[in-house]
């Protein structure tokens, strides 16, 4: 991330939902509040994609190019994410790496939660003068801005008013792929320490796969590089060593197969992204 700036890649994901929305080919998917949440000049790259029209230089072919079949990839994994906080039913949700995440403004079933959302204070900022003209659904929002460079999670989420005491649901969207194992190991710890009984983790991450050195080339030209990757195995001992017991990892042509067949051929290449949903002691089944 560009000092001073929103991540670009949390830009392009809410790219992504904003197309998605407007496509409707995912069962299930609706996320009115991208659009509002985009900068005027990804708005244009929304609409040129909903008119049909071919991005006008190189550049912009090739990003279209890199971005098209993950738009029903994002609406998968929101999806199937959204799934997995419903089903927990927690009175606290916690989202790592908030980013332009949409969730607190769109989920009527967070009317009666606290939702905290953590983030770089640049990216934060940017993230509530877009927000400005959104009313949240949730109960109550709590921005929680941490430099992980500088600042503890662990205090920063206390301060803000999270109880440890209560049932969590810990949302980690596209974030683990950008940090260390030792980032990840101390993040879960934090998420151990916290997480009272009934409390859930669902965490997006990514496997090794075929197209990850293309991936990790274009994010590291956004300046986000690509640092960590785990198989579902080596996700599941890495989880029960913080207490927490896998219910369900599903990567995207799985989601799709299950949830929108007619975007599985143009998913079926995305298998390294994952959904891993896991829950703490006394949890519930995710169904």
């Amino acid at each position: 991330m560009q000092e001073g700036r929103a991540s670009r890649t949390a830009e392009i994901v809410c790219v992504a939902r904003a197309i998605a929305h407007r496509d409707g080919r995912v069962p299930g998917f609706s996320d009115p509040t991208a659009m509002a949440l985009l900068r005027e000049e990804d708005r244009a790259r929304v609409q040129e994609v909903a008119e049909g029209r071919p991005p006008a230089t190189i550049r912009g072919r090739m990003q279209r190019r890199f971005l098209e079949p993950r738009v029903h990839m994002m609406a998968l994994r929101t999806v199937a994410i959204d799934d997995a906080i419903r089903a927990a039913a927690a009175p606290q949700v916690v989202i790592l790496g908030a980013g332009l995440d949409g969730r607190a403004f769109r989920m009527p079933e967070l009317a009666g939660v606290r939702v905290f959302e953590v983030d770089h204070p640049d990216s934060q900022r940017e993230k509530i003068a877009r927000a400005a003209a959104l009313v949240p659904l949730a109960r109550d929002l709590r921005f929680v801005a941490v430099d992980f460079t500088r600042d503890s999670l662990d205090e920063k989420l206390a301060a803000a008013g999270h109880d440890p005491a209560l049932p969590t649901t810990w949302v980690w969207e596209g974030v683990v792929m950008y940090l260390t194992r030792a980032d990840v190991e101390a993040t879960l710890a934090v998420i151990a320490r916290r997480s009272a009984g009934g409390s859930r983790l669902i965490i997006a991450y990514a496997a090794p796969g075929p197209v990850v050195p293309l991936v990790k080339l274009f994010v590291q030209r956004a300046g986000e590089p690509f640092q960590s990757v785990f198989t579902a195995a080596a996700m599941r001992v890495l989880l029960a060593a913080h207490g927490f017991s896998v219910q369900r990892d599903d990567d995207i042509p799985t989601l799709a197969r299950a949830r929108a067949p007619s975007v599985y051929a143009e998913t079926r290449s995305l298998g390294h992204v994952r959904i891993v949903v896991a829950d703490g002691p006394g949890g519930g089944d995710s169904g």
